[in-house]
């Protein structure tokens, strides 16, 4: 698909304000389809193991490395370009008493500020389909892992059925991604970078339930909630709200969804 022409200036902007505040009130702190059961999943199935060191990239509010190091004993760094959102992950961090084990910085996912193969784990939660060029941040990401280590994440992308250019437009114009990767895409970049692939899944079908239960939530219990952080618009509230069925619309064709990813650096 083409371009959409969003930058990271728009997505600084989305989790810097209303939306962002929105995101959050229906998926919690984790900002990520989910939340704490998928997060197992991914770490399971990665294997991550106490004494790591794993980098977040894109780690929204840092509640991804709290869970890690929480359950699983890891030394956490966090890495987001909204400077809105490191601020609020440091002081969550430090309310939850972990800040000896976590760190996070401001910065570009496409250009990484930490040396060659310092990180055992790189890790991601349905935030790269916010990064502008996804190949620079897979390239990014294989240079901080260490030969052996793990790239572990789960993403929002276009299904197995695919979809037309103006569906695509439609979805992330709403979402404010610059465009979205295949899990076919996603694979060819890690391969090109010396991953192998442990484990792949496509969860379109499972994504599509989730979008039904947002809407759900937006329009029965959270409906005050969500009304009032956009400032009572319910015109707004109307628009965005048909946005979204149009996405779970897709979805359940099989056009648009998510997908999780673990591979190895050889």
């Amino acid at each position: 698909m083409k371009k959409t022409g969003m930058t990271v200036e728009n997505v600084m902007d989305v989790y810097s304000g209303p939306e962002g505040q929105l995101w959050e009130l229906i998926m919690g702190e984790q900002i990520h389809v989910g939340g704490w059961s998928q997060s197992k999943v991914l770490a399971d199935a990665a294997g991550i193991k106490a004494g790591q060191k794993v980098l977040d990239i894109c780690s929204a509010l840092g509640a991804g490395l709290r869970f890690l190091e929480r359950n699983y004993g890891i030394e956490g760094y966090g890495l987001d370009a909204t400077r809105h959102m490191v601020d609020e992950a440091v002081k969550r961090t430090e309310r939850d008493g972990q800040s000896g084990s976590i760190t996070y910085k401001v910065g570009n996912a496409e250009d990484i500020p930490w040396p060659d193969s310092t990180f055992d784990v790189v890790w991601g939660e349905d935030a790269w389909c916010y990064v502008e060029d996804k190949e620079k941040l897979i390239e990014e990401a294989a240079r901080v892992t260490r030969p052996g280590g793990t790239i572990a994440f789960s993403d929002w992308v276009e299904g197995p059925a695919g979809m037309d250019e103006e569906t695509a437009q439609r979805i992330c114009t709403f979402m404010k991604f610059p465009d979205v990767y295949t899990l076919r895409k996603y694979e060819g970049a890690l391969r090109d970078n010396g991953f192998s692939i442990r484990s792949k899944e496509d969860l379109t079908e499972q994504f599509a339930d989730y979008v039904d239960f947002y809407i759900r939530m937006l329009t029965g219990q959270l409906y005050f909630d969500a009304l009032k952080i956009i400032g009572w618009d319910e015109k707004m509230f109307g628009a965005m709200g048909g946005e979204m069925m149009f996405m779970g619309e897709t979805a359940r064709k099989g056009g648009f969804g998510r997908a999780r990813i673990v591979a190895v650096k050889e």
